[in-house]
């Protein structure tokens, strides 16, 4: 009944590059070396250092600059959040007495 259909792989379309050549390298044997108790282990390669970051007197006012700033704005938006939740908060608590108070005076009457 149902069979599950299997793809089958196209054929390639397009231009086919060639494989790369590959050149053989020839080996040059070294002088022998003498035994290693007679020779002084070579001193290790020093690793290159890291690039040392200088700052400047401007370097730091800019990022002294830059942080304030940020921290200004996220401030800004936090408190206009929390505003914002204020207010609306306030708001509902004034339609909840007025809906209250509604429903009261059309009771009594």
């Amino acid at each position: 009944m149902l069979r599950p259909k299997i793809p089958t792989m196209p054929t390639p379309t397009g231009l086919a590059h060639p494989p790369a050549i590959v050149e053989p390298t020839t080996v040059i044997p070294g002088t022998p070396s003498q035994p290693t108790t007679a020779a002084p282990a070579p001193a290790p390669a020093a690793a290159p250092s890291r690039p040392v970051v200088q700052l400047t007197p401007g370097t730091v006012l800019a990022l002294v600059g830059g942080g304030t700033a940020v921290v200004l704005v996220v401030g800004a938006v936090l408190v206009s959040l929390l505003l914002a939740v204020a207010v609306t908060g306030a708001s509902v608590a004034v339609c909840a007495v007025v809906v209250r108070s509604i429903l009261r005076s059309d009771t009594r009457h």
